[in-house]
């Protein structure tokens, strides 16, 4: 994302903080955690919506047109169809300067996201939703079947979303389940690695790293919080740790903090030795 864009998804964020904020003053904590998880859901339907129309999409997003115009055009097409927080977050969007017409339908999935996962903060459930997001991506990707159906452009959106649905019903938090299945509509890479980009969102609301940790027999609970504290160290601010066994590591760790790797295992090893032999 171009400096332009960057700009305009901070000011746009802004205006949802803002409109939120303002929710809360007049109608009080538990109304405030319903608008922002209004305000997500409705985002997504915009953006919906903002996908489906290729014409509409660009009109809101064209620079040679007057903001006011494009706000205007905006409030014509949602008003009265989603929250108040949403169209003056949506509003706010159209009224600047994208550096692509993608920048402002990618943001406002980003701001849906982050609407959902405050609502979560709020009901003091967003440790839960991040765990969940992992817990889905290694459900998904230890699943051929599953991850190819979640993938296949051949199969349509809906029946993506109705499958992920009835997969989640009951088996995790409303935020977790309206994460994943509006992500899965919308998929630039891998489901599992779409589930923990998204479980990463949820912990960086919590001002956290999070290391992704395969390991080649379980962790107990006490080796675990050992690793979180080591990493938290080094890298000056909470880690949480999640853990995934993999048998062929043969031994040790392999610990992902964002895109740093440490192999500690004697597969990485051997990799090691193997490609300096050749």
């Amino acid at each position: 994302m171009y400096a332009a864009s960057r700009e305009a998804l901070a000011h746009t964020r802004s205006a949802l903080q803002d409109a939120l904020a303002s929710s809360t003053a007049s109608a009080g904590a538990g109304a405030a955690t319903a608008a922002a998880a209004q305000a997500g859901s409705d985002l997504f339907s915009v953006v919906e919506v903002l996908d489906g129309q290729r014409t509409l999409r660009g009109a809101l997003a064209d620079a040679s047109t007057p903001a006011a115009a494009r706000q205007a055009l905006a409030e014509q097409v949602f008003g009265g169809k989603v929250s108040a927080a949403a169209l003056a977050t949506v509003k706010a969007a159209v009224g600047q300067d994208w550096s692509a017409q993608s920048d402002l339908t990618n943001s406002l999935v980003q701001l849906g996201r982050e609407a959902l996962l405050k609502a979560a903060e709020d009901q003091n459930q967003l440790d839960t939703v991040e765990d969940e997001l992992f817990r889905l991506g290694r459900i998904v990707a230890g699943s051929g079947e599953l991850e190819q159906a979640l993938s296949d452009r051949s199969t349509p959106v809906q029946a993506k979303r109705e499958l992920l649905s009835r997969l989640l019903y009951g088996k995790c938090t409303a935020v977790t389940e309206a994460l994943a299945v509006q992500a899965v509509g919308r998929l630039k890479k891998a489901p599992a690695d779409t589930f923990d980009e998204l479980s990463a969102l949820a912990a960086t609301q919590r001002d956290r790293e999070v290391a992704h940790v395969r390991s080649a027999a379980p962790l107990s609970q006490a080796q675990t919080e050992r690793l979180s504290a080591i990493l938290t160290r080094t890298y000056g601010k909470p880690v949480t740790v999640h853990v995934e066994v993999d048998p062929e590591l043969l031994s040790g760790l392999v610990v992902r903090v964002g895109d740093e790797v440490i192999d500690g295992t004697a597969a990485g090893r051997l990799a090691a030795v193997r490609k300096n032999l050749t």
